[in-house]
């Protein structure tokens, strides 16, 4: 009878002690949301990628926090880069009640996102989305770790002025958020250095066929072609400029043309040697950590790299350290830690603006080179 009293009374303290070990660790989600289906889906999955890169990190650095060890989660959604499923995601992520948000990708599924974190008290962090407009409702809960297309627009305007000297200028936008803002930037910046706007078209971020807004472009002679929008556009479009005999003609893009795919998507055109793009932020190279990271992203996800994963690996650890130093996972507690953050991060050293933007932002400008993207700065 004594024995299994004994034997009865380490059992039960042996589930106590079970329990007690599983009430120790504390599960922190962390929402990513970006194009995972359709024409953009190589940049959501590239962007999900660094996100998830993050996760497994953290993972592996046993954080406690208020005595909690934790274990990080990624709760990936899709929003296929359209501004309804993007707030649909938004709302199911507050629903879920994660502690924070990478993403969006698109400016303009970012946007109206943003007003669903604020809603719900969550913060958000994009690495992509460069509309200016986003910090525009000032609200608390949206950071950006890249620069807006403020720079990126005037960057380029500036480079095709005063390094290549061009006299005259067509522009086409995608009518997005982002393509109409990137576009209107550049053509502000221009017309103030002296560049004419001879044309000005527009397009959809679903086009394939653009044979009759570059026929219309030609007639006017331009020097270069300024395209706000992505890749999916832009590939097309560079294969039929060169069938209309443009294929001379520059041509100008923000970070949405600013990748590796855009080499296939051209088809092997010509005309891709004339495209000078623009990404905010440093190049891999010129990242304080960049190229010993795409040593690991490219062993975990091989030949998926396309633009913004440096970055949305970064908003996630920015996320962590900043309930780090909070001592909490709850939004109400570790948002003012993360305005106030001073972290070493791979694309940068990450620093706010009151108002969430990032502090003293890099850009590049880069060539496509033998079909490579290349830095010029």
């Amino acid at each position: 009878m004594h024995v299994t009293l004994k034997l009865t009374a380490v059992a039960a303290f042996a589930a106590w002690a079970g329990t007690a070990s599983a009430q120790d660790v504390q599960v922190i989600r962390i929402g990513h949301v970006g194009p995972v289906s359709g024409p953009q889906a190589h940049y959501g999955k590239d962007n999900e990628n660094g996100a998830r890169m993050a996760i497994d990190e953290l993972n592996t650095q046993n954080i406690v926090i208020r005595g909690k060890k934790i274990k990080w989660e990624l709760q990936a959604e899709d929003d296929a880069a359209d501004p309804k499923q993007g707030t649909a995601a938004a709302q199911k992520l507050c629903d879920a009640k994660v502690a924070g948000v990478v993403g969006h990708l698109n400016s303009g599924t970012t946007i109206p996102a943003s007003k669903v974190y604020n809603d719900c008290g969550i913060p958000h962090v994009t690495g992509s989305s460069t509309n200016p407009q986003l910090m525009k409702p000032g609200y608390k809960t949206s950071f950006r770790i890249i620069a807006n297309d403020n720079a990126l627009g005037t960057g380029l305007a500036m480079y095709a002025a005063e390094a290549l000297k061009l006299k005259k200028v067509a522009i086409i936008d995608d009518r997005t958020a982002y393509g109409q803002g990137v576009a209107a930037v550049f053509k502000r910046t221009a017309a103030a250095k002296g560049i004419q706007v001879v044309d000005e078209q527009f397009t959809t971020d679903k086009a394939t066929d653009f044979m009759a807004i570059l026929t219309s472009i030609k007639a006017k002679a331009p020097d270069a072609i300024f395209f706000g929008g992505m890749d999916p556009q832009g590939g097309p479009m560079l294969r039929q400029m060169e069938q209309l005999g443009l294929g001379e003609v520059k041509y100008f893009g923000g970070d949405g043309i600013c990748t590796a795919e855009l080499a296939r998507l051209s088809g092997g055109a010509k005309s891709l040697n004339n495209v000078v793009c623009a990404e905010g932020g440093s190049s891999l190279a010129k990242m304080p950590g960049g190229e010993a990271w795409k040593k690991r992203y490219d062993a975990k996800y091989p030949g998926q790299f396309q633009i913004y994963s440096p970055y949305t690996y970064d908003a996630t650890m920015l996320l962590a350290d900043a309930m780090r130093r909070a001592g909490s996972w709850d939004p109400k507690v570790y948002i003012p830690e993360l305005l106030k953050s001073d972290y070493k991060g791979v694309t940068a050293n990450i620093a706010f603006e009151p108002n969430g933007e990032l502090k003293n932002p890099a850009m590049t400008l880069y060539v496509y080179k033998d079909g490579k993207r290349t830095p010029l700065n």
